[in-house]
């Protein structure tokens, strides 16, 4: 490759790389990918990353074994302001054309469950090394510790800057990724290049993410971890419904259900300072088997404590909380009558939790919002605004459920960009 010294420049040592068909910012999943995809129509392309290395924030992916993608993809495990861009992106590109394309680079995957797929190594690093060998082998050029600080377009070109060089390419993609994990490497700065060539941008918040609560007992809590369905009634009217382990926790509450509603209630708190949810601790049974099952171990000569007996159905930090709702602590169990076990059983399967706020983006998993998708073109993901630019992935304003349902997403725009 020949680098060129600007003459008008040169004091300052930036230097000029001439000339690329594709620069791309970000060595995240969809940017390494659409190298590959690039490269392999025989372009010349170049990666430009912004941290030590390629694909921080895939090796922490699916607890470090990266869940690559889902057996069962669909449009409705996606969210956007423009749902029909999504059905668009994901036609023809299911889960068996991404086994597909990991096939022709040498990884092999697994099932696990819920349909999730992680490579048979059940290693992130894996999907990282192979991912990166695979560019390399096809003549990507990679360069690590490069930040961009702007990006123009010069008639028929774009003009990247950065603090060590100059990048001319004739296309440019921005696959930096989004605010989420910025400890990973999330940032804003392809809403900024967005911006700076007058790409309307929807307004993000924090989504898969852990929530926050005042609730007084929550230090008596912290640590108790427990199946439940969580439930809120959204402002619309729509009763929403996540089942799976929740943890209580110091600041709040986590798990996995949890995750999975906090998209909907970080859009409520977007209008209120507080949101209610109801947990159903005993998700397994209704509240006329639980109210049965309590019955049934009451014994007529027992002088067990609420306590003692409430210890063959719950958690024992839970106790004295469900107890303090229901007003009947220090009772005995040859005390209690049936409007008070009917009032045990309506705690346990509706038990209040009031949320404030979120562990924000640096406990989520992705941010909402983004590139507005209507000024992208779904089949090729090139800008409708400037010829030969390019956004893919969570830069994007789509974002999806836990699963590997992001991922996918972003693997499918690494294949999908720049087809005619």
């Amino acid at each position: 490759m020949v680098i060129v010294e600007h003459p008008i420049i040169a004091h300052s040592k930036i230097q000029i790389l001439m000339m690329f068909d594709f620069a791309i910012i970000g060595a995240g999943a969809s940017g390494l990918v659409g190298a590959i995809n690039l490269a392999r129509r025989g372009k010349k392309v170049i990666i430009l990353e912004k941290n030590a290395k390629v694909g921080k924030k895939l090796l922490a992916t699916g607890n470090g074994k990266c869940n690559i993608t889902n057996k069962n993809i669909s449009s409705k495990n996606y969210h956007s302001s423009n749902q029909n861009f999504i059905d668009e992106v994901l036609q023809g590109y299911d889960y068996y054309a991404i086994k597909d394309f990991f096939h022709s680079i040498g990884l092999e995957i697994v099932e696990g469950k819920e349909g999730k797929i992680y490579p048979m190594s059940l290693q992130a690093s894996s999907v990282v090394e192979i991912l990166e060998y695979e560019c390399r082998a096809l003549g990507v050029d990679i360069r690590c510790d490069m930040q961009i600080i702007s990006v123009k377009k010069e008639k028929n070109s774009f003009l990247l800057n950065s603090e060590k060089e100059k990048i001319k390419s004739t296309h440019l993609i921005i696959a930096t990724g989004h605010l989420s994990a910025p400890m990973l490497g999330g940032v804003e700065d392809g809403v900024h290049f967005a911006k700076s060539f007058h790409h309307n941008i929807i307004a993000s918040y924090p989504s898969l993410v852990q929530l926050t609560s005042n609730e007084p007992y929550l230090k008596k809590l912290s640590g108790v971890k427990i199946e439940s369905m969580v439930t809120l009634n959204s402002k619309n009217g729509m009763k929403i419904e996540k089942s799976g382990d929740i943890l209580f926790t110091n600041y709040g509450i986590s798990g996995l259900a949890i995750l999975d509603i906090s998209r909907e209630v970080m859009g409520e708190l977007k209008i209120k300072k507080s949101v209610d949810l109801l947990l159903d601790l005993m998700p397994r049974w209704t509240k006329e088997q639980l109210i049965s099952m309590m019955k049934n171990t009451l014994f007529k000569e027992s002088t067990k404590s609420l306590e003692i007996w409430l210890l063959g159905f719950v958690h024992k930090k839970l106790i004295s909380i469900v107890l303090e709702k229901a007003h009947l602590k220090n009772s005995k169990t040859t005390h209690i009558n049936t409007k008070e076990i009917d009032k045990i059983a309506s705690i346990f399967k509706n038990f209040p939790f009031t949320i404030n706020g979120s562990n924000g983006y640096k406990g989520a998993e992705v941010a909402t919002g983004g590139v507005d998708t209507k000024e992208i073109n779904p089949k090729t993901l090139e800008s409708k605004k400037v010829k030969g630019l390019y956004f893919l992935g969570e830069v994007l304003d789509v974002d999806g459920d836990r699963g590997g349902y992001n991922l996918h997403f972003a693997w499918v725009c690494g294949l999908k960009v720049a087809k005619i």
